[in-house]
């Protein structure tokens, strides 16, 4: 029988410590071999055969799917992954690549993080972001020369592999030689079976070979030792002592493999039975009669711990997909929130404390997947940054108002300043009046400052006021005339409260402007004509504007049949601009609101400045209503139709 036939194929069957490719990749699995006629079987009369890899085939595929990563420690500080490089550079253990990459990743996504809260804390203190300088880091500093020293060492490492693998590839070829030496004196076969045994315990022991050379070796070792067995005879004795033997020593890896299924450890055992397949495939043959039984108890108990593996991993990645699920919403939380409309400092505040929460929640939520736990990552600080990012250059901005309005006010109190003694009392009058006026429409300052400025404005104002007042030129006979012009627009004012018509609100607007226009009346007439004008005034708001409103809105009601009737899309079309003026409306009021808030700090005696301030806020939200209550008629309206 020509031995080449009965050479089996190698393929899966080489050791990972010769199987070519990367050796890193053999840590995790365990391929099982099937019952195989060695180079330890003697015979004699019987002929070597090979048996079926069927066994082989289905183990393999129950472990090929519980091939998973074990979990790496999570390092929480830059300072324990600069201990573990220190330890891998100055130990005496060889480097493995992807520890180490793991390690250079998670202390820089550390001190990234540091880095950024770093620059956070020193917008949110008020700092320029365009001055911020990057701190050097001595952490980061001693962790980049660990590395080199970790670089070298590993590049001194596969060196001396290399160099290790040659000299292995060189004990090989020589064993090789040696057996093929030994088949050329078949007579000398018995006599030199001791010798090869031993030839085969060396290559055992010589381990890692180029990849490139390892299958071609393994195949030239097979062929050349089943060639030495086909011309070994052997008496049938030493052939039942050796599968006694052999069938002494897979029983006690069918026990120790059994054993592992009570290992707490799931890991643990998972490594020990690659081990014990190790030895197994390294075990001679057995009887014939008894190799299926015995190959089944082994395969029966491997596949228990690979299920135990299998499972506990599956555990893993279903929990990762959790912290995916929870880590995919919060994404989704913090975009919507950076989406959002901010009109205000309060706006961007409020935000600000709501993604800072999220970001609490996520460092609370585990590992994702691996192929997408970077990329979860990167969405969730892409939103954040985006943030905050705007957020900086709002209050930029908001920084560069407040300055502009302040250096305006500024000017405004220089001039005031410049006209506070003079004497010339009806145009300096007029001028700081006209300076006042321009002070409404200037923009808001900081609180603080704001106050500061308006006191300081003030100040002038009253000085030449109370200057003008104390002098008394020629003010008598004026001031009475204005008391005599504001008294007959009061009388206007009371006549209109029993009129009727749409153009009410214009009347009341017109003699309150022309009241206003009037200049000052005599001091001891000043506040009961005040209060007798204001009294009319809140009547007629309160009273006529509401009535004025009502049917304005019933009139608007009315007509809303003639507007559905010039198109289906007219009502929509009514509906936006009135929202569009609502919308208007609103930052009026804001704008006035806001601007009573800085006057409202300095004005201990109720001026009739903010006064009238106030009724014409109280004017722009009865208009705001009436809006409002004309889009929800038009909405009332489209109700039917859409049915």
């Amino acid at each position: 029988m020509d031995s080449q036939e009965n050479a089996p194929v190698i393929g899966n069957a080489v050791s990972p410590s010769e199987e070519p490719g990367n050796s890193e990749v053999m840590k995790e699995e365990v391929t099982l071999q099937p019952e195989e006629t060695t180079a330890e079987e003697p015979a004699t009369t019987v002929e070597t055969t090979v048996e079926e890899p069927t066994p082989e085939t289905e183990l393999a595929e129950e472990e090929a799917a519980s091939q998973v990563e074990t979990p790496r420690k999570v390092y929480e500080t830059k300072a324990e992954i600069l201990e573990r490089i220190r330890e891998i550079a100055h130990g005496d253990e060889a480097p493995q690549k992807e520890e180490v990459d793991y390690l250079k990743t998670s202390f820089y996504k550390l001190h990234i993080a540091e880095r950024e809260a770093s620059f956070k804390a020193y917008v949110d203190g008020g700092g320029d972001p365009e001055q911020y300088q990057i701190t050097p880091d001595e952490q980061e500093e001693a962790f980049k020369a660990e590395m080199g020293i970790v670089k070298e060492k590993r590049a001194k490492l596969f060196k001396e592999q290399e160099a290790e693998k040659q000299a292995n590839l060189a004990k090989k070829l020589e064993i090789i030689e040696k057996i093929k030496a030994m088949i050329t004196t078949p007579e000398e076969a018995n006599k030199s079976y001791q010798e090869f045994k031993a030839l085969q315990q060396q290559w055992r022991e010589i381990k890692n070979v180029p990849a490139e050379k390892a299958s071609e070796l393994w195949r030239n070792y097979q062929l050349y030792v089943e060639q030495f067995y086909d011309m070994l005879r052997l008496n049938s004795e030493a052939r039942e002592y050796d599968f006694r033997k052999n069938k002494e020593q897979k029983i006690r890896l069918c026990e120790a493999a059994e054993k592992l299924a009570d290992e707490a450890d799931i890991i643990s055992a998972f490594h020990q039975l690659q081990k014990l397949h190790q030895e197994y495939r390294e075990i001679g043959p057995v009887a014939k009669e008894e190799r299926e039984e015995i190959w089944n108890r082994f395969k029966a108990a491997s596949t228990v711990i690979n299920k135990r593996h299998q499972q506990h991993f599956e555990g893993i990645r279903a929990k990762e997909e959790e912290n995916l699920a929870r880590k995919t919403e919060l994404c989704e939380k913090v975009e919507a929130i950076a989406a959002e409309k901010n009109k205000g400092s309060g706006d961007w505040e409020k935000h600000t404390k709501q993604i800072i929460e999220l970001q609490a929640e996520w460092k609370t939520i585990g590992f994702a997947p691996q192929k997408m736990n970077v990329k979860i990552f990167e969405r969730f600080r892409a939103a954040c940054d985006d943030f905050f990012g705007r957020k900086a250059e709002y209050f930029k901005t908001l920084k560069d108002s407040f300055k502009e309005n302040a250096d305006k006010k500024r000017a405004l109190i220089e001039k005031a300043k410049a006209l506070q003694d003079s004497t010339e009392w009806k145009s300096t009058a007029d001028k700081l009046i006209a300076l006042q006026k321009e002070w409404k429409t200037i923009g808001m300052v900081p609180k603080k400052l704001g106050d500061q400025l308006w006191e300081e404005f003030l100040g002038a104002c009253n000085k030449f006021f109370e200057a003008r007042k104390a002098a008394g030129v020629g003010q008598h006979s004026e001031e009475y005339a204005n008391l005599e012009k504001k008294k007959e627009v009061v009388e206007k004012l009371k006549g209109i409260a029993e009129e009727a018509g749409d153009n009410i609100q214009e009347k009341v607007q017109a003699l309150v402007e022309e009241y206003q226009s009037i200049g000052h009346v005599p001091f001891k007439e000043k506040d009961k004509l005040y209060a007798e004008y204001h009294e009319v005034l809140d009547r007629l708001y309160k009273d006529l504007n509401i009535s004025v409103a009502k049917r304005r809105l019933n009139n608007f009601k009315q007509n809303l049949k003639q507007v559905a009737e010039r198109g289906e899309n007219a009502l929509d079309t009514e509906r936006a601009r009135l929202f569009r003026q609502y919308e208007t409306l609103k930052q009026e009021i804001q704008t006035y609101e806001n601007n009573l808030g800085f006057l409202n700090a300095s004005s201990k005696k109720g001026s009739s400045l903010i006064d009238e301030m106030n009724r014409k806020v109280q004017k722009l939200k009865d208009d705001l209503n009436l809006v409002k209550e004309k889009i929800k008629a038009i909405d009332a309206e489209n109700k039917p139709q859409q049915g």
